[in-house]
C-alpha cells in the first residue's frame, strides 16, 4: 500500500455517498439540518413526494377539464370566429354603412381648409373622418369607365358590377339579392337614412329591383314592401321623396298614377310620420316599421337647413334616432340590426359645382359620423361602422386657372366662408321674385323693370353668396338666363374662391374607405373594388349563403311571372339604342371632344 493512501475498508461506499447527498439536498429545499436516516424513513419521505405530486397533477387536468368545457359552452351560447385572420366578431352584432354619395379625397381637402379658416383652426387640424381612413375604392361600373349612383351602390347591396342605372339588377337584366334582404330575412332588424328622396338610387337598391333608376314610383311600393316580391325589407325609413308616395292630383304628389302608397303603407302596419314635431317626439321606444318623409322632394343642403331647422331634422339627428329606436327594437333579439345612412346632397352639390353648399354637406356628414361612432362607444353589442363613396361628383379641384399667368397656385376658402345660401336656394329665389313681379312672364318682365329686377338681383346675391363686385356681364347673364340661374350663381362662387370643377356629372376618381375599428374592417384596408365592399358586409353579418339563397328566389320569381306583371315590377328590357347613363361606353374609348354651350352661354370659360 502506497504511503498516504487510505485503506479500502476505511473509505465511505458510494451508495452511501449517494444517500448522503439525496439528505443534504432535501435539507436545503426545506431548510432542516441534514442527519442521516435510517432506510424506513427515506423511503416514507419519497413516497409522500410522489404523493404530492400526483395530486398537484390531478388537480391542474381537472381544472384544464373545468375550464374547456366552460369555454365550450359559452361558445355554444355566444359562438365567436375562430379564424384568427378575420378579426370579425361573432354572435349578436350590428353594421352600420355609411355613404357619402359624390365625395372624393379633394372634399376632404376643401372641407378641411374651409373649416379652419372659419373657426381659426390651426393648419394640422383635420376631421373626424381623416381619423378614421383606411382604404379606397375604384368606382367603375359594367357599362362605363364613371358610374352613376344606381351602379356604384348596387356594387355595396349585390357585390356585383352592373350597369349605370340598375337597382340591383344585374347586366342579364335579372335581379340580384341585397344584403340588407338577406340580413332581414336572417332576423336583423334593418333601416335606411337619407337626406334624398328614399326611392333614390342608393337607398333603392337595397330594398328593390327595377331595370332603370327613373322608376321611382315602382321603387316606393316596393320599399314598404306592398309590391316586393318578398315582403317587406326594411323596418326604419327616414328622409325625403314624400311625393312619389302620394296619389296623382293631391297636393305635393309626383306620381304618374292614383296610388296612395303611403295609405297602402299603413295598412300593413307602418306607423308614419312627416312633421319634424313628429320626429320630436319619437323617443327610442317608437314602434316599428316606421317610415318618416320629412320632405317631397330632396332634403335642403345643411347649407340652408340649418336656417330651417324647426321643419327639418339633420342627418346626425336622423341617425342618432334611428340608431337609439334599432337598439330598443333588438335589445332582446337574437340579431342586432344592419342601417344604411347617406349624406346624399354631397352630390347634388358636386353636381351644381357649388363649393359653399359642398363643404357644409361633407361637414354634415363627418358630424353624422360622430354621432355614430359615439354610439359605437357606448353600445354593449358588437358595431361596426364602414364608410365610403358610390363614386366622385364634378371632377373638383382645389385650385382653378382663370388667368394667362402660369403658375398660381392658390384658392380663397374665405369666399365659401362668405355664402349663407346654396346657389340653389338663391335661385330659387330669383325665380319666385321673377314669378311673383309679373304673371305675364319672366321675358316681359325684364323689358318693363329691368332696374328693379337689377336691384333685386344685386341685393339677393350680396346677401345670399356674400358676393359684393358683381361684375355687369354676370347681372346681365343671370337677367337673360334665369333658367340657369343656379349653374350661373354657383359659378360666381367658384371663381372667386378658384375651386375647379371638369364636369357637372360624376369622375372615375378613386374614392375612400372609413372605418370605426381596423382590425374588424382589416379586409378593406388599402385599395379595392367597390364590389369588394359589398363582399364584406355580407360576410361581416355571415350573409353569403342567404344572399345567394334570396337571389335565387328573386329569379325563380321572376320567370313564373308573364312579361305584363313582370314589366310592372321591374320594368321593360332596356332597347339597345336606349342610353342608360353610358350603358354601351366600354365598347370605345374615344368620347365627344365637342364643346357643347347652347344650354349655358354664361358658363363658358
Amino acid at each position: 500500500m502506497a504511503r498516504g493512501e487510505e485503506p479500502l475498508l476505511q473509505r465511505t461506499g458510494s451508495q452511501q455517498g449517494s444517500q448522503d447527498g439525496i439528505e443534504e439536498e432535501d435539507a436545503l429545499l426545506t431548510g432542516q439540518r441534514s442527519t442521516r436516516q435510517d432506510g424506513t424513513r427515506q423511503y416514507a419521505k419519497s413516497r409522500w413526494r410522489e404523493i404530492g405530486l400526483f395530486a398537484w397533477s390531478l388537480i391542474a387536468t381537472v381544472a384544464v377539464v373545468i375550464l374547456a368545457v366552460l369555454y365550450q359552452h359559452k361558445q355554444a351560447e355566444h359562438p365567436q370566429q375562430q379564424d384568427g385572420k378575420s378579426g370579425l366578431p361573432g354572435g349578436k352584432r350590428n353594421l352600420i354603412f355609411m355613404v357619402s354619395d359624390g365625395m372624393g379625397p379633394t372634399s376632404l381637402a376643401l372641407t378641411r381648409e374651409w373649416r379652419q379658416y372659419t373657426e381659426q383652426l390651426p393648419y394640422d387640424d383635420a376631421l373626424l373622418l381623416d381619423e378614421h381612413l383606411i382604404g379606397q375604392s375604384r368606382t367603375r361600373s359594367s357599362s362605363s369607365l364613371v358610374t352613376d349612383s344606381a351602379a356604384g351602390a348596387t356594387a355595396f347591396s349585390c357585390g356585383q358590377k352592373s350597369y349605370n342605372g340598375a337597382i340591383s339588377i344585374l347586366p342579364d337584366h335579372t335581379p340580384c339579392g341585397s344584403v340588407m334582404e338577406a340580413a332581414k330575412r336572417m332576423g336583423y332588424t334593418t333601416g335606411l337614412v337619407v337626406t334624398t328622396r328614399l326611392t333614390d338610387a342608393t337607398p333603392a337598391v337595397f330594398a328593390s329591383h327595377v331595370r332603370r333608376r327613373e322608376m321611382e314610383d315602382e321603387i316606393a311600393s316596393q320599399m314598404v314592401g306592398v309590391d316586393h316580391p318578398l315582403g317587406r325589407m326594411v323596418d326604419l325609413m327616414f328622409g325625403g321623396g314624400r311625393c312619389h308616395f302620394l296619389p296623382n292630383g293631391t297636393d305635393g304628389s309626383c306620381r304618374a298614377d292614383d296610388r296612395d302608397v303611403i295609405k297602402e303603407a299603413t295598412g300593413e302596419g307602418w306607423n308614419y310620420i312627416d312633421s319634424r314635431e313628429d320626429f320630436d317626439n319619437l323617443g327610442s321606444s317608437a314602434e316599428l316599421p316606421l317610415m318618416g318623409l320629412f320632405a317631397g322632394g330632396d332634403v335642403p343642403y345643411e347649407i340652408d337647413r340649418r336656417f330651417q331647422d324647426a321643419q327639418y331634422p339633420s342627418l346626425a339627428e336622423s341617425a342618432r334616432s334611428a340608431l337609439e329606436i334599432l337598439s330598443a327594437a333588438t335589445k332582446d333579439t337574437e340579431q342586432g340590426f344592419f342601417v344604411m345612412i347617406e349624406g346624399s346632397r354631397i352630390d347634388h352639390a358636386g353636381h351644381g359645382n357649388d363649393p359653399a353648399a359642398h363643404v357644409h354637406e361633407v361637414l354634415a356628414y363627418d358630424r353624422t359620423m360622430a354621432a355614430v361612432l359615439d354610439f359605437i362607444n357606448d353600445s354593449t353589442v358588437p358595431t361596426l361602422m364602414v364608410s365610403t363613396s358610390d363614386h366622385e361628383t364634378g371632377g373638383l379641384a382645389a385650385a382653378r386657372q382663370l388667368h394667362t399667368e402660369y403658375p398660381v397656385y392658390n384658392w380663397f376658402p374665405g369666399v365659401l366662408a362668405n355664402a349663407s345660401h346654396s346657389a340653389e336656394w338663391t335661385a330659387h329665389e330669383w325665380h319666385e321674385y321673377l314669378r311673383s313681379k309679373h304673371e305675364a312672364g319672366i321675358s316681359e318682365l325684364l323689358h318693363t323693370e329691368t332696374v328693379a329686377a337689377k336691384a333685386f338681383l344685386t341685393s339677393l346675391v350680396r346677401k345670399s353668396l356674400g358676393i359684393e363686385d358683381a361684375s355687369d356681364d354676370e347681372m346681365d347673364g343671370l337677367m337673360n338666363n334665369p333658367d340657369i340661374a343656379a349653374y350661373v350663381f354657383a359659378d360666381m362662387i367658384s371663381r372667386r374662391a378658384q375651386t375647379g370643377w371638369s364636369t357637372h356629372g360624376h369622375s372615375g376618381a378613386d374614392v375612400n374607405i372609413y372605418t370605426s375599428d381596423k382590425k374588424m374592417a382589416k379586409a378593406l384596408v388599402g385599395n379595392h373594388e367597390n364590389t369588394e365592399v359589398g363582399d364584406f358586409l355580407r360576410t361581416y353579418l355571415s350573409a353569403d349563403d342567404e344572399v345567394e339563397a334570396v337571389t335565387e328566389e328573386l329569379r325563380e320569381h321572376m320567370s313564373s311571372l308573364p312579361t305584363e306583371q313582370l314589366e310592372a315590377w321591374m320594368g321593360s328590357v332596356p332597347d339597345e339604342t336606349e342610353r342608360l347613363d353610358g350603358q354601351d361606353h366600354l365598347n370605345r374609348y374615344h368620347g365627344d371632344h365637342r364643346k357643347r354651350y347652347a344650354h349655358c352661354d354664361a358658363c363658358r370659360l
